[in-house]
């Protein structure tokens, strides 16, 4: 084969993996859902009961919104969560992403979110994981695993 065809072959190589990488990302994004999330302090119930076993030591947990609570089946749920916008700027923090599990439903915790109708309704250590504290909603990014 002369030069000038090994060197088309290569160009084509190249472009056959480049596309592969960007539709492996594609696709790796499109299982994600996107929603909003608010924050909220103690005092904390656990969905079924009072067992505070149900609750991460690390204090990652949230309360699910009615989107994703589905008649209680997200109670125990894990979720990958990450702050992708919000209205001020610099109001999430850069390449954080944090686990969190659902304990409660969001619209019967004792205590109030900063926000009401939110996706998720993080704890307050969950929030500031991925976010200024100081704000009351973040546009998020999030994945059952």
């Amino acid at each position: 084969m002369p030069p000038m065809h090994k060197h088309k072959v290569s160009v084509h190589l190249l472009s056959f993996q480049a596309l592969v990488f960007f539709l492996s990302i594609f696709i790796h994004f499109s299982h994600c859902d996107v929603g909003t999330a608010s924050h909220y302090g103690p005092p904390f119930l656990p969905c079924y009961g009072k067992d505070a076993s149900e609750f991460p030591s690390s204090n990652m947990f949230a309360s699910a919104g009615e989107g994703i609570w589905d008649n209680g089946a997200a109670c125990g749920r894990q979720y990958q969560v990450r702050c992708i916008s919000a209205a001020a700027p610099r109001t999430c923090i850069p390449g954080q992403l944090i686990q969190i599990k659902i304990v409660d439903r969001a619209q019967s915790t004792v205590s109030r979110p900063s926000r009401d109708g939110t996706s998720m309704v993080l704890s307050t250590t969950a929030f500031q994981a991925i976010a200024n504290a100081s704000a009351s909603l973040i546009n998020i990014e999030f994945q059952q695993v």
